[in-house]
């Protein structure tokens, strides 16, 4: 009877150990899926009707009808998406938009400040081409007295890069002010551009 009753002990353990691990997958597949309601009609309501959206696979070889996308993780076929919702690609919004830090936004104009580039050739004159939020834009080059400190590497550096200074000036260590409030480290707003 204690036998069982250990045995019992040690399955149920083994059930509740495991289903919060089970629960955190299915909540995650969860909410990365769409609102979709059976009274709201969806915007292509012509096409397909949510029900049916809900159960339109895709892949690779299989497209999903105009006015939809084929999330490959899921191997489903999605409304695109409109200014503002969240994304994860440029397939994934409307037309004429771009998924830019994860929402669908309007593209900026090439070698302006925000545009998408690979090299600061691809920028306007006192731009630079620099990761910002993860995204390679154009960011304009520093100006006089601007905090110019870059890390030595680490997550912060790979995911927000500062353009250099702008022409004629270098990034230099200054003393600060007496004014500016105590802070822990300082040393990174010691580091300004100045004239050469």
């Amino acid at each position: 009877m204690v036998m069982m009753g250990s045995q019992l002990c040690l399955l149920l353990a083994f059930f509740f150990c495991s289903l919060p691990t089970t629960q955190s997958h299915l909540w995650a597949w969860l909410y990365s899926l769409p609102e979709y309601s059976a009274e709201t009609p969806s915007k292509n309501a012509g096409l397909l009707s949510n029900l049916e959206l809900k159960m339109t696979t895709c892949s690779h070889e299989k497209k999903c009808p105009e006015g939809f996308f084929c999330d490959y993780h899921f191997g489903l076929c999605f409304n695109l998406r409109d200014e503002g919702d969240f994304c994860r690609q440029d397939a994934h919004c409307a037309e004429g938009l771009i998924c830019m830090f994860g929402k669908c936004q309007e593209r900026v104009p090439e070698g302006q400040e925000g545009a998408r580039c690979h090299h600061d050739k691809d920028c306007a004159p006192e731009h630079c081409c620099a990761r910002h939020h993860g995204e390679m834009v154009c960011r304009k080059r520093l100006l006089l007295d601007q905090g110019c400190y870059v890390p030595e590497g680490g997550v912060a550096f790979s995911m927000n890069q500062v353009c250099p200074c702008l022409e004629g000036l270098v990034c230099k260590r200054t003393p600060l002010k007496r004014e500016v409030p105590f802070e822990y480290q300082t040393y990174k707003n010691e580091w300004r551009c100045q004239q050469k």
